[in-house]
């Protein structure tokens, strides 16, 4: 990599032209001024809509100023190095962060999808195989917290199952953040551990699996009719994680579709009737998803999501004896640092899937 240190070759590493950020500021003005409008608040929808235009354009410009700063950071560091100053560290480590963003950055200009900007609603299912699956159930819950960590994102656990022993039965939380949706949509699948089992005293190798579901959120700007008759709501008592709430009252709420069985659940709230609506809006989002599914027609439909949790059916393998190595069965995406992976760092899976279905769209 060769970097002109001159001032003016430093404000053309400038990255507003790939933002073309003198066009988004007048944007975000005109989206500012709509935002200060108090008659916009009567209107849910519309609010809705512009408030995600407004924090879309402020990370354009965000990121535009990040860029340009550390491609100035960088040349300066070169200039220190002709004059003899010893800045190899500090150089590999701007260089690092740099590469990082701009591949986060290349990401995102893949995700062209009608509902790639929008949230996140996750759902995580063990397989066959008791504590075994429902640990590693529990490990990838961890593991997409901690993506969400690392990127910024909020996290919201809405219903937690816990298993007998260890791990958990189910979960479902959402992700909110700018392309969550976009970006998650290829965990859609059984996900497959090979181990040492913690939990087997003659320390054999055992095999489990786990099932991951991903639907955007999706707000009144999208009309979902549900009839009454069309559902059934249950109440029971909360469990979980902390809360002095929990395990006192039926205040837990499940909503099944009758129709397509899709089922919705809900106890992070403490009032029952806050719960139903979270669960009302979870369930819409998932039926959302069903339909468009339906009519894109597409090779991988939500009915994937059921497929039995075995062998043969898995979208990933995390092999961690007799070797370590995560690999992709889809994109055949391998990584060897299998920690750093288990803690978050999913972006080599994440990229390499949406560039293959791009390639797919081609």
């Amino acid at each position: 990599m060769s970097w002109n240190t001159k001032n003016s070759a430093r404000r053309s590493t400038n990255f507003g032209s790939i933002f073309d950020a003198e066009k988004v500021r007048p944007q975000l003005a005109e989206i500012e001024e709509q935002s200060a409008d108090p008659n916009l608040w009567s209107n849910p929808q519309r609010s809705q809509q512009v408030m995600r235009e407004k924090k879309r354009l402020e990370h354009v410009l965000e990121t535009d100023a990040d860029l340009a700063r550390r491609g100035d950071d960088i040349a300066a560091y070169f200039d220190l190095a002709k004059e003899g100053e010893n800045v190899d560290a500090d150089l590999q480590r701007e260089i690092g962060v740099l590469r990082d963003l701009l591949d986060r950055l290349e990401t995102e200009t893949l995700l062209s999808g009608e509902n790639d900007g929008r949230n996140a609603i996750v759902t995580i299912h063990p397989g066959a195989g008791g504590t075994e699956s429902q640990d590693w159930a529990d490990m990838l819950l961890r593991m997409y917290l901690r993506w969400a960590e690392r990127r910024g994102f909020e996290t919201v656990l809405y219903d937690y199952q816990p298993g007998e022993e260890a791990g958990l039965k189910s979960a479902t939380f959402a992700v909110n953040g700018e392309y969550a949706f976009g970006l998650l949509q290829g965990e859609i699948g059984v996900h497959r551990l090979v181990r040492i089992s913690p939990f087997d005293q003659a320390k054999r190798r055992h095999t489990s699996f786990a099932s991951v579901y991903v639907s955007p959120e999706i707000d009144e700007s999208i009309e979902i009719v549900i009839k009454p008759e069309d559902i059934r709501v249950d109440t029971y008592r909360s469990s979980g994680k902390g809360g002095q709430h929990v395990n006192t009252t039926d205040s837990a709420v499940r909503i099944t579709h009758i129709a397509t069985g899709l089922v919705a659940n809900c106890q992070n709230e403490r009032s029952q009737h806050k719960n139903k609506e979270r669960a009302m809006s979870m369930l819409r989002s998932k039926l959302y998803e069903f339909e468009m599914e339906k009519k894109r027609a597409a090779t991988k439909k939500i009915e994937d999501s059921k497929l039995d949790i075995e062998f043969g059916s898995q979208i990933r393998s995390y092999v961690l004896q007799p070797y370590r190595m995560i690999k992709d069965h889809r994109t055949k995406t391998e990584v060897g640092d299998v920690d750093r992976v288990l803690d978050g760092d999913l972006q080599p899976f994440i990229r390499a899937y949406l560039l293959a279905r791009r390639g797919e769209k081609q």
